[in-house]
């Protein structure tokens, strides 16, 4: 089951309820090209029913996606002001190297989490390994290119 905040559960909601908005758009452009004639020559007529395919493919993903969820108390995530959970954001000292750098935990990758911090999904290599670790913990992350440790510094 996919653990999400609130904020990425409305997100996944709203892109949904865009689609299935779309439906009447694609449905009319494929009317007016499939009366321009010949379907085998017709380019628009295949660009609206390769994307009316694309959309419902999403629609079809979102509404299992949302259907197998569980939404994370954001209470919850405060009562446990020294433990990483979805939606916090940490810093973390990369063992290795030496530098510090912020990581948010998140349920789905936004990709606007800002120019500091890195979005981590909770299913990833990394997410995995912060997942209800604490700080001072040590943790290690399985990456690509070998293990690499992380010092939890502090929950932001």
């Amino acid at each position: 089951m996919e653990m999400v905040t609130k904020a990425e559960r409305e997100q996944l909601e709203q892109r949904l309820a865009a689609l299935i908005a779309n439906r009447p758009v694609i449905s009319a452009r494929i009317a007016e090209a499939r009366a321009h004639g010949d379907l085998r020559e017709n380019g628009d007529y295949h660009a609206a029913r390769e994307q009316q395919g694309m959309d419902e493919a999403e629609i079809r993903r979102l509404q299992e996606r949302l259907s197998n969820m569980s939404v994370i108390d954001e209470r919850m995530t405060k009562a446990l002001h020294n433990t990483v959970f979805i939606g916090c954001t940490v810093k973390l000292h990369d063992e290795q190297f030496g530098d510090d750098d912020l990581y948010k935990l998140v349920g789905e990758a936004s990709g606007n989490a800002g120019g500091d911090v890195v979005e981590v999904t909770a299913s990833s290599p990394m997410g995995e390994a912060l997942l209800k670790a604490k700080v001072g913990d040590t943790i290690r992350v399985n990456a690509p290119r070998g293990v690499k440790k992380f010092t939890i510094v502090e929950i932001l």
